[in-house]
């Protein structure tokens, strides 16, 4: 994955939520196609690691 436009994927996929809160059945159609295997492995990993280093500064 080109890391230098992941800021563009996130820019992105922002405006899609925002847009579904405006207008929720045509903001949903494009969430749905945004979102790819790929993408989704990366909200995954993401997440997960985000879970990790909270739950780590938690424990301090």
């Amino acid at each position: 994955m080109n890391l230098g436009k992941l800021g563009d994927v996130v820019v992105g996929t922002a405006g899609d939520v925002a847009g579904s809160v405006v207008d929720p059945k045509a903001g949903l159609g494009r969430l749905r196609a945004a979102v790819t295997p790929r993408g989704m492995a990366t909200l995954a990993a993401g997440l997960l690691l985000g879970y990790l280093v909270a739950r780590s500064r938690h424990r301090v």
